[in-house]
Order: C-alpha cells, then sequence, then structure tokens
C-alpha cells in the first residue's frame, strides 16, 4: 500500500490570479490622507471615494 497517498501536502501561500499584476502604490487623498483609487504617479488633486462624493455634495448644492 502506498502510505504518501493519505498525506496532507505542506502549507502553502495562494497564488495570485492569473493576469493580476502587483498594484501600484496608491496616492494619498489631498484632504484626509487616505488611500484613493488612483496610482501615485497621478498629477493633480486626488481625492478619496469619500471626499470626492463629499465634495461633489458640497458644490452640487453651493449655487
Amino acid at each position: 500500500m502506498d502510505d504518501t497517498y493519505c498525506e496532507t501536502p505542506g502549507q502553502t501561500a495562494p497564488e495570485p490570479p492569473a493576469g493580476t499584476a502587483a498594484c501600484p502604490p496608491h496616492a494619498e487623498c489631498v484632504l484626509c490622507r487616505e488611500p484613493t483609487e488612483y496610482p501615485e504617479s497621478t498629477k493633480g488633486a486626488t481625492l478619496c471615494p469619500v471626499c470626492a462624493w463629499q465634495e461633489a455634495g458640497r458644490t452640487a448644492c453651493g449655487g
């Protein structure tokens, strides 16, 4: 009888899905310094989703 059939393999780290690359570092929000959805190389004022939503509400209501 082959005893290696019932052995459990050693712990291995999961592989990332095929076709995904390591994400570049994210830019900081200019208001709250949280990470944004944009890469660090993005030029201009970057906002996180929360601050972008709040800013859109302020500009929409400020006639």
